[in-house]
């Protein structure tokens, strides 16, 4: 028998299975969880990956769709199984939690942003999602809001008043709009004990260099910088409405004309296009030593862990999103309200020429042009201190703004208190 006949048919038939079997290693699917659960929010999504399936086919992308309230305990859950999702949407501040729990995959994701390009993002917007040492990334940066004072620009004009500069001009602003009597305040200020509070509070602080830790990591509450900006938040309040505001109580108050002026996010933009005047609303960063607005960063992380074949398809499926026309198309699933946080998403005609947006003139580019004065809480310098979430968490600071507003409490006496409360806090974890 010729064995050279019986070899030929041998290699073939490895050569093929070997080709198959290189075919299937090939074939990836990834999962990709995010907080969007409505339907049509869920269609954009869909859109998105068949998009992203029909330019990469050997890779498949599996919604995982979780309400926002479950959000962050699904992912521990996930986590302590194995079975996180290779894309995982995430707000910077979890973001910073997962890279300390070493669930994030620091390398790839700086890849991404190489490959984005950092020159394309705007001012301010990767220092946000900077790791806790600022040697990394926690994620890659899709979309964002800020919080500050909006105000009504023919409210205040009538009244011989321009935009507010700085703290005294809108304390002014403030107490000559406030007439009790009639139910009018100059400013819907959040004083309840909430996150929004804290935010609120925050901004007032870090304009006036005062932050929850210094550089090395100590606690600094209990300061002249944090007490006269405690001080100022609480005269400030007199002219808000009595009680604890919280979200609602804010926006209803600016949207019905009690107030001229309100603390809140860029998601009073959708409420202002649909039941206000969109070219009367303005926005005001009033600054004491430094200009400092509330903001939050929305990315797209990497797990830790993958195999090769799962980082690269994650890594191409990321860096798609964040192309021109898709990343456009994520952020206009909030319009106004979801910020863009790329120049390739400002420059697209499809963004430009969106109803909310052109309907508020030039007010949208102002808007993303304030990241590079997004200051928060716990972030110093380079420095993003994960213990903040703790701090957070406990609704300690937030307790502190409602002690002396609502409260009428001390000031000096709430700060050394609450900066006692969380010393404690930090000595109790491992």
């Amino acid at each position: 028998m010729n064995k050279k006949l019986l070899i030929a048919p041998v290699l073939l038939c490895s050569l093929v299975l070997g080709a198959c079997e290189s075919e299937k290693q090939e074939n990836v699917t990834i999962e990709f969880m995010h907080s969007s659960v409505e339907q049509e929010r869920q269609a954009v999504i869909s859109k998105l990956i068949t998009r992203f399936e029909q330019a990469n086919p050997t890779i498949k992308v599996k919604q995982v769709p979780v309400e926002e309230d479950a959000y962050n305990t699904k992912v521990i859950t996930l986590a302590r199984t194995g079975k996180l999702p290779e894309v995982i949407e995430v707000s910077h501040d979890y973001a910073k939690v997962m890279d300390k729990e070493l669930l994030i995959d620091r390398k790839a994701i700086s890849e991404v942003i190489d490959q984005v390009k950092p020159e394309n993002f705007y001012d301010g917007v990767l220092r946000i999602v900077r790791t806790e040492d600022g040697s990394g990334y926690t994620g890659i940066p899709v979309s964002g809001w800020i919080q500050g004072i909006w105000y009504h620009k023919k409210a205040l004009e009538q009244a011989g008043f321009s935009e507010p500069q700085n703290w005294q001009q809108l304390m002014a602003i403030a107490a000559k709009f406030t007439q009790p009597a009639k139910k009018k305040y100059g400013i819907a200020l959040p004083t309840a004990e909430s996150v929004m509070t804290e935010q609120a509070f925050s901004q007032f602080a870090l304009s006036n260099s005062a932050n929850i830790f210094d550089a090395d990591g100590k606690i600094t509450v209990d300061t002249n910088q944090m007490r006269q900006a405690l001080d100022y938040y609480k005269q400030l309040a007199h002219n808000t409405m009595p009680g604890s505001n919280d979200v609602m109580e804010i926006k209803d108050a600016f949207m019905n004309g009690t107030v001229p002026m309100a603390i809140y996010s860029t998601y009073i933009l959708p409420a202002v296009y649909t039941d206000g005047d969109p070219q009367d609303l303005g926005f005001a960063v009033p600054t004491e030593k430094t200009p400092a607005v509330y903001g939050t960063i929305t990315s797209l992380t990497i797990s830790a862990g993958l195999e090769s074949n799962n980082v690269e398809a994650a890594k191409k499926f990321v860096e798609f999103i964040e192309q021109s026309d898709n990343a456009t198309d994520w952020v206009l699933m909030s319009p106004g309200a979801a910020l863009p946080v790329t120049k390739l998403v400002t420059s697209n005609t499809t963004y430009i020429n969106n109803p909310v947006i052109k309907a508020f003139g030039t007010l949208p580019n102002d808007l993303v042009n304030e990241f590079k004065n997004v200051q928060v809480f716990g972030s110093v310098g380079e420095k993003n201190f994960i213990r903040m979430g703790d701090i957070t968490g406990s609704a300690v600071i937030g307790e502190m703004v409602n002690n002396v507003t609502v409260g009428k409490k001390n000031v000096d006496t709430t700060l050394t208190q609450a900066q006692l409360r969380i010393e404690a806090m930090m000595q109790q974890r491992p």
